[in-house]
């Protein structure tokens, strides 16, 4: 058996790090039928949730709160390479 199998068990996705005190303000949106091609997402085992989505070479984050029912809302519309860095500085606990 492998020494990493006791990994496989453990982990379940991406986990975003702690909200830096000093970080970027993301403008949420309301959710729009707009995607449904997602590349990343974080575990859902935490309430708030993220999803890196593309569609014809244009990007998105999409972010879910699980309390007392969902609430869904999304980042603005970006070139997939600006996206991809928004969604690295959320992971980092750079933007919320």
């Amino acid at each position: 058996m492998s020494d990493l199998g006791h990994l496989t068990e453990t982990y379940h996705s991406l986990h975003v790090a702690p909200l830096q005190s000093q970080h970027e303000r993301v403008a949420w949106r309301s959710q729009a039928p707009r995607a449904d091609r997602i590349r990343e997402h974080t575990c859902p085992c935490r309430r708030i949730t993220y999803e890196f989505c593309m569609a014809g070479g244009l990007a998105f984050v999409r972010r879910t709160y699980r309390h007392d029912g969902i609430a869904v809302h999304e980042s603005s519309w970006l070139q997939t390479r600006e996206t991809e860095q928004l969604w690295l500085r959320i992971l980092l606990g750079q933007a919320r």
